[in-house]
């Protein structure tokens, strides 16, 4: 997300990906996809594709540290395009089709393919510096979906309540098989391993499929992702308390995180309960949509009074077609900081490590809590006293599922990272001891 009200979810509202100047070059056709755009780049990590308009600066700030240093110089070959979609929110290259996926194939190409969803509600492009451009370097091809609906309207698409969330899982599973046939076609043989990645509803996204679709991938990493599950709590059972509260203490919170709750509540808290509100229970306001901004307590279906325990059944059976069940099948490592002020930690990862368990899942799951840990890197750089950064955890979390899945080496067990007194916090994280 990024550090303004309007550029936090409206990221998609910027210019578009200005048309770059690399030659076109042959590519494989990606199956299924309406159209597609190739190009041989000298650079495919955010240092060239930057310069070259083959990427989105705006759909990635924010995420994460000023601080953070990624590889350069991947030289390979990017493919743009989407897949059929009737949804037009994505205005990226001035296609105004959704459904996007950015393609990448590296030149030196280790046998691997990483997968993302993008985090809240931006494009294709949202994970570009946060994985794509490390996983680059290491040898993968890296695909990335804009999810199929994007933007803060994104509940406008389908007809039934869910059904834009319902569309995230499948327009990454459509990439995957799509990224993996493309991939075999270009190097002469399938990937031979492919791990699922992502932050926030990428992180959900990473959830699911390995509930789902374990056939697909070797296994996946979940940065913070986001817990839905008409039982257990979410977005719609913790929001409308804190912004009730608000400016008092918000239950669920860690307390530590208290400095963070204004910005949170003018950015976040607000419009995200009214947006996923709306697509899950657009009743609720009745004709109005995504309800009032900042409403007080008292005001006509104002969302600071949703209550979730009391609304109709069909709300719970529209986020039952969204849940997870915790029955992942393949690796799995979750990694959550404890001073999370958007999914408080012990209302989200912490509940989900449960439901993990209670499916006897533990001997493929590893859970990582990030002691001052925030649910995005970027406002470490105004807190660096008090913050960390969890990218540098998510990349050591990944080279501990390359040897888990590769090489049959555990992981370090489950447990609580402390944050380092002093050091490079916003480059370097050991999981264990």
């Amino acid at each position: 997300m990024l550090p303004s009200f309007l550029a936090t979810l409206l990221a998609v509202t910027l210019s578009p990906v200005a048309a770059g100047a690399a030659p076109a070059c042959a590519a494989p056709t990606v199956p299924g996809a309406e159209r597609q755009v190739a190009a041989c780049l000298g650079d495919l990590t955010t240092a060239g594709t930057v310069a070259t308009g083959h990427t989105d600066p705006a759909d990635y700030a924010g995420l994460t540290s000023a601080g953070a240093r990624n590889p350069t110089g991947v030289p390979g070959l990017q493919i743009d395009g989407y897949f059929p979609d009737t949804s037009t929110g994505n205005t990226t290259h001035g296609w105004n089709h959704d459904a996007q996926f950015v393609l990448r194939l590296p030149e030196r190409w280790n046998g691997g393919l990483v997968v993302a969803g993008s985090p809240g509600v931006r494009e294709q492009y949202a994970n570009d510096f946060a994985i794509g451009d490390w996983v680059l370097a290491r040898g993968y091809a890296y695909a990335a979906t804009d999810k199929g609906n994007v933007g803060a309207t994104f509940y406008r698409d389908g007809t039934r309540p869910g059904d834009a969330i319902v569309e995230w899982n499948r327009r990454v599973t459509q990439l995957t098989r799509a990224a993996q046939a493309a991939a075999g076609r270009h190097y002469g043989h399938r990937p031979r391993r492919t791990y699922a990645a992502g932050l926030s509803n990428g992180g959900y996204l990473v959830r699911w499929q390995l509930e789902n679709h374990p056939e697909l991938y070797a296994g996946g990493i979940d940065w913070e992702g986001t817990l839905w599950h008409p039982d257990r709590p979410s977005l719609l059972t913790f929001l409308p308390p804190a912004l009730r509260a608000y400016p008092g203490p918000a239950a669920g919170f860690a307390p530590e995180s208290s400095f963070l709750w204004d910005y949170h509540y003018r950015v976040y808290w607000d419009l995200t309960q009214r947006i996923y509100r709306e697509e899950l229970d657009p009743g609720y306001d009745g004709p109005a949509e995504a309800g009032t901004p900042f409403c007080a307590s008292g005001t006509p279906a104002c969302d600071a009074d949703y209550d979730y325990p009391t609304r109709p059944a069909s709300v719970r059976a529209a986020i039952a077609r969204i849940a997870l069940t915790g029955r992942i099948q393949r690796p799995l490592i979750t990694l959550h900081g404890t001073l999370d002020a958007l999914l408080p930690i012990t209302l989200d990862s912490d509940v989900y490590a449960g439901m993990v368990r209670d499916r006897h899942r533990d001997r493929i799951f590893r859970y990582y809590r990030i002691e001052g840990g925030n649910h995005v890197d970027g406002l470490y750089d105004a807190y660096p006293d008090r913050l960390r950064p969890i990218l540098p955890c998510f990349r050591s979390a990944f080279i501990a599922l390359e040897d888990w899945t590769g090489h049959r080496a555990a992981p370090p067990p489950s447990r609580t990272v402390a944050r380092p007194a002093s050091g490079d916090l916003a480059n370097t994280c050991a999981l264990s001891g």
